[in-house]
């Protein structure tokens, strides 16, 4: 094998190099400043918050030298790698430009901060359960009622 295209592991990571890029190609300019939006003497762009998230994986193997239908003789071993992904956007605020200046609004996302507020009202009533059941084994190690 000393040609390098027949490298068992050069088509994984042929792969997982198209998959790199796909995700690149994902966080470009384009896809967090939308297309502009005229209104009269007004220009409305709209912004976006983008995530992109990758996992890859790899693997290689070989086994004892067995003939296969068509394979020549002592060939064994295979390869595989994988991929995969996500690319979140979210909008995240609206740049109004006008004759008289320029104004950025926020978008405000109500999911994402009632998610937190629940969240958070979670953990400290996870929290108070835990510190009012210490308290009450201390209690009983001391026998207090």
């Amino acid at each position: 094998m000393s040609n390098e295209n027949t490298h068992p592991f050069i088509a994984p990571l042929d792969t997982m190099q198209r998959l790199f890029d796909r995700h690149l190609d994902a966080a470009r300019v384009e896809a967090v400043y939308g297309e502009p939006v005229a209104s009269g003497d007004m220009l409305v762009i709209p912004a976006a918050e983008v995530l992109s998230v990758i996992g890859v994986g790899m693997g290689g193997g070989s086994g004892p030298a067995t003939v296969n239908e068509g394979a020549p003789e002592g060939t064994a071993g295979g390869t595989g790698g994988g991929g995969g992904g996500r690319v979140l956007a979210r909008p995240v605020a609206a740049i109004i430009i006008r004759p008289g200046g320029v104004t950025v609004q926020p978008i405000v996302d109500v999911t994402k901060i009632g998610l937190a507020a629940l969240t958070a009202v979670g953990f400290m009533a996870g929290m108070a359960a835990t510190l009012g059941s210490r308290k009450r084994a201390m209690r009983a190690m001391r026998g207090e009622p």
